[in-house]
C-alpha cells in the first residue's frame, strides 16, 4: 500500500484532553507514512504539537456549561444556523481539498451528538466518494454514562451504518469497553482495545527540569483552580514542603484566576507559571505530581513512573475520571482524593501516603500509538483485499 492518507476529525469542549490524543494519533499515523489530517472544531491550543500533519482549524466552538447541551462560537454566543452551515461547509473543504483512505472521527457516535449537523454528512459524502474508505471511531477508556437506552440503540445504529471499526484507547485487561456502555454486546462493529495512546516525546524534553519538585497541574484549566490553590495551601502541611512546588496553569485558566493564584504563592519556593512543553521531563524528574485524572495526564504519569496523586475532576455528570482514579488507586499505582473531600490537609496527607509508597510493577499496556497504527492499516488491508 503506497502513502495512506488518514483524516481525523475531533472536538474538544471543556478540556483539552481529545485533542491532545487525537494528535497523538495524527503524529503516530504520520510517522508511520500515512499523510494525515487534522481537524479540530474547538478552540485553539497554543502549545499543541502538530508538525508532519496538515492541521485544519475549523470555525471554534465550545459548551456553554457542562450540561453540554448548548454549543457557543468564538465569541460565547449560542452557535445559529448560519455558523452551523459555515462550519459544516468548512469541514467538508478539509475533506475534499485531500480526500483519505481512512477517516476517524472522536467520540462521535458515543458522544458529541450536538454535532450531527456536520458529522453525518461528512460519513456519508466519504463514503459515496470512496466506497472502500476505512471509517473508524476512535474513543478513549471510559465513555460517559447513556442513562437513555434508546439513545444507546441509536449509536448503535450509527456505528453499524457508518463505522467500520472502534479503536478504544485503553487496555481491555483494566477497564474492558463493557464497562461504561453497557449494550456492548449488542455492537457487531469491531471492537479493539489499542492499548493506552501516548505522544511520542517532543525533542524539547529531554534534560533536568523538574528535578525534585513538586509538580501541580490541571489540564487545559477550565476546571482547575480549586485544586491548584488547594495545592499552594498544602504545601505547609506535607514532608515535601522544603522542595519546590511548580504550579502548572492551563491555557483555558482565566487570566483573573491566575493572578490569584500568583497572590497566593508568597513562597519562594512556589513557582506558578502556565503549562510547559516539557511536562513529561518534569514527570520523569519530580518527587510527585499532583493532578487531575484526566486520560493525558494520567497515562503521561504513569509512563514517567512518577509517585502521584489525583484529584478527578466530578463536576456536572462527570464521571470518568473517577472511574480511572479509583481503578488506579486499587492498583496502588497512585493516591487519590475525592473532589469534594479536597482539603490542604487531606492533599498534603495523600501526598506524604504516596512518596512513601513503593510502586508496583506497570500492568498497563501504554502501547496505544503502535497499535493505533497496526490495527488500522490491518484494517485497511483487508477492507480493500
Amino acid at each position: 500500500m503506497n502513502s495512506p492518507r488518514a483524516f481525523i476529525h475531533v472536538q474538544h469542549l471543556l478540556g483539552v484532553g481529545h485533542l491532545r490524543r487525537a494528535a497523538a494519533l495524527a503524529h503516530a499515523l504520520a510517522s508511520a507514512g500515512f499523510g494525515t489530517t487534522l481537524a479540530s472544531g474547538g478552540f485553539p491550543l497554543p502549545d499543541l504539537r502538530v508538525a508532519g500533519v496538515r492541521f485544519i482549524q475549523l470555525p471554534p466552538a465550545t459548551t456553554a456549561d457542562m450540561s453540554f447541551k448548548t454549543l457557543v462560537d468564538e465569541n460565547r454566543h449560542p452557535v445559529s444556523e448560519a455558523w452551523r452551515a459555515q462550519r459544516a461547509d468548512a469541514l467538508m473543504r478539509a475533506w475534499n481539498d485531500g480526500p483519505a483512505d481512512v477517516l476517524i472521527i472522536e467520540l462521535f457516535p458515543f458522544g458529541r451528538r450536538q454535532l450531527r449537523f456536520e458529522l453525518i454528512p461528512l460519513l456519508e459524502a466519504a463514503r459515496r466518494r470512496n466506497p472502500k474508505v476505512l471509517v473508524v471511531c476512535s474513543v478513549r477508556d471510559v465513555l460517559q454514562n447513556v442513562a437513555d437506552a434508546t439513545k444507546r440503540a441509536t449509536t448503535i445504529a450509527q456505528l453499524e451504518r457508518y463505522f467500520d471499526l472502534v479503536l478504544v484507547h485503553g487496555d481491555e485487561n483494566f477497564i474492558p469497553f463493557a464497562a461504561t456502555f453497557p449494550d456492548a454486546d449488542a455492537v457487531r462493529t469491531p471492537i479493539r482495545h489499542t492499548g493506552y495512546l501516548i505522544d511520542a516525546p517532543a525533542p524539547e524534553t529531554a534534560g533536568t527540569a523538574g528535578t525534585g519538585e513538586v509538580i501541580v497541574s490541571a489540564g487545559g484549566g477550565a476546571v482547575g483552580a480549586h485544586l491548584l490553590a488547594t495545592a499552594i495551601r498544602a504545601r505547609p502541611h506535607s514532608s515535601l514542603r522544603h522542595a519546590v512546588w511548580r504550579i502548572l496553569a492551563g491555557p483555558n485558566l482565566a487570566n483573573a484566576e491566575l493572578s490569584t493564584l500568583h497572590s497566593l504563592a508568597s513562597d519562594p519556593g512556589i513557582i506558578v507559571e502556565r503549562n510547559r512543553a516539557d511536562f513529561r521531563t518534569l514527570l520523569a524528574n519530580c518527587a510527585a505530581s499532583i493532578s487531575q485524572a484526566g486520560y493525558n495526564t494520567v497515562i503521561e504519569t504513569l509512563y514517567a513512573g512518577a509517585k502521584a496523586v489525583v484529584v478527578p475532576f466530578s463536576g456536572g455528570k462527570e464521571s470518568e475520571q473517577a472511574l480511572r482514579a479509583e481503578l488506579l488507586a486499587r492498583r496502588g499505582l497512585l493516591e487519590m482524593v475525592a473532589e469534594d473531600a479536597l482539603t490542604s490537609e487531606a492533599l498534603a496527607a495523600a501526598l506524604d501516603r504516596a512518596v512513601a509508597r513503593t510502586l508496583p510493577a506497570q500492568a498497563l499496556s501504554l502501547d496505544g500509538a503502535r497499535r493505533s497504527v497496526a490495527l488500522i492499516r490491518d484494517a485497511l488491508e483487508s477492507l480493500r483485499a
